[in-house]
């Protein structure tokens, strides 16, 4: 694919084949575990494994190696790593990915060490005798926007590899492979899958014998894509630019109209020009993103604005067609967030209309 074409094109023409006079326009559904000859789809792959990682790849820049969830890939990631690894990680971040690394750490597989991402010094400083920086930017809940060429370039002096969670910024918004990160990881459940009927994964490398690994660690540990999962996410993949534009304009409105609201007191998103990781946001990512965090005053009223919505849905996950709302603080391992934030995934809907919806719930 050509590096003339712009990645919202990339994104729908990606993955096609040859396109020989009567091929389908459309990668098929590819249902086959077993081929002919030697070829096992859990060791070699299938057609339609193949066709979204090429997709992938196109876009961030690398090599794509699809997993059965977000999970799976990062579980595979941290399978790289030796016994006893020192492993420097966010303190705001995903559930899951606090949740294994904190297993492994009580395993004694690994010591962990938690850090503000968005301080650029502390991490670095607590980079030294590293074996990887995992960063997540922008984080989940928090917004929080990693500065990612300082962090990149001051962990591989200190001997680190660098694995980016790029979920929230898309491969549209953010490429960490052309900033110096060695992985990018996504859940393309979220935003490329984009209608919240998958789960899939995928790691993203310029490193072919490092790509090499993680399909080996893919087989090993069972973690391979289905082939409706893998249909479906491509799929999704071509309209995400389409979608990711409406999300993030309404985002943009949204978190502007939170920001005036009484009833709130922080709306986080980078979007907004006072916002902490504004500068950085804008540097580093050609957008800002479907997401945003906004707080109310205790978790009881966001929790009452979250039971009130009835077009937003109150659900966990995000990066679907439909507006989700959650109170995250409500999951075992979120101390650090404030007990009143609420996380708002903004979909394709109206603008007023999902203002509207908000707007109905909203204390004072």
């Amino acid at each position: 694919m050509s590096d003339e074409l712009r990645p919202a094109t990339i994104a729908v023409h990606a993955g096609r084949g040859d396109r020989a006079h009567g091929d389908p326009l459309n990668t098929p559904l590819f249902p086959a575990a077993t081929f002919r000859g030697s070829r096992y789809a859990r060791n070699e792959g299938t057609p339609g494994w193949e066709a979204f990682e090429e997709a992938l790849g196109a876009l961030e820049g690398g090599i794509a190696v699809a997993f059965a969830s977000g999970m799976g890939a990062i579980a595979v990631v941290l399978e790289e790593l030796p016994p006893g690894a020192r492993i420097v990680v966010p303190h705001d971040g995903y559930t899951g990915t606090r949740a294994l690394l904190g297993a492994r750490e009580a395993a004694g597989k690994a010591e962990i060490v938690r850090v503000d991402i968005a301080d650029t010094a502390a991490v670095l400083a607590a980079c030294a005798g590293a074996d990887l920086l995992w960063v997540e930017t922008p984080s989940n809940p928090m917004l929080a926007i990693a500065e990612l060429d300082a962090l990149c370039d001051g962990a591989h002096l200190a001997g680190a590899l660098v694995a980016v969670d790029s979920t929230l910024g898309t491969p549209l918004l953010q490429r960490p492979l052309e900033l110096g990160a060695d992985i990018v990881v996504h859940s393309a459940t979220k935003f490329i899958g984009g209608h919240s009927d998958l789960l899939m994964g995928v790691a993203v490398t310029r490193d072919s014998a490092l790509a090499d690994h993680l399909r080996e660690g893919r087989r090993l540990l069972g973690t391979t894509p289905g082939a409706l999962e893998a249909y479906l996410a491509l799929r999704g993949l071509r309209t995400l630019p389409v979608r990711l534009e409406r999300g993030e304009a309404s985002a943009h409105e949204l978190a502007r109209r939170l920001s005036a609201h009484p009833g709130v007191s922080r709306v986080r998103y980078p979007g907004l020009p006072d916002d902490p990781g504004h500068e950085r946001a804008a540097a580093q990512s050609s957008g800002f993103g479907a997401v945003l965090a906004f707080e109310l005053a205790d978790a009881a009223a966001a929790d009452r604005l979250c039971d009130g919505v009835r077009l937003i849905q109150s659900a966990t996950s995000l990066g679907g067609v439909e507006s989700t709302i959650e109170r995250r603080a409500k999951w075992p391992g979120q101390e650090h967030v404030p007990p009143g934030l609420l996380r708002l995934s903004v979909g394709c809907e109206h603008v007023d209309d999902l203002w509207a919806d908000l707007e109905a719930g909203m204390p004072g």
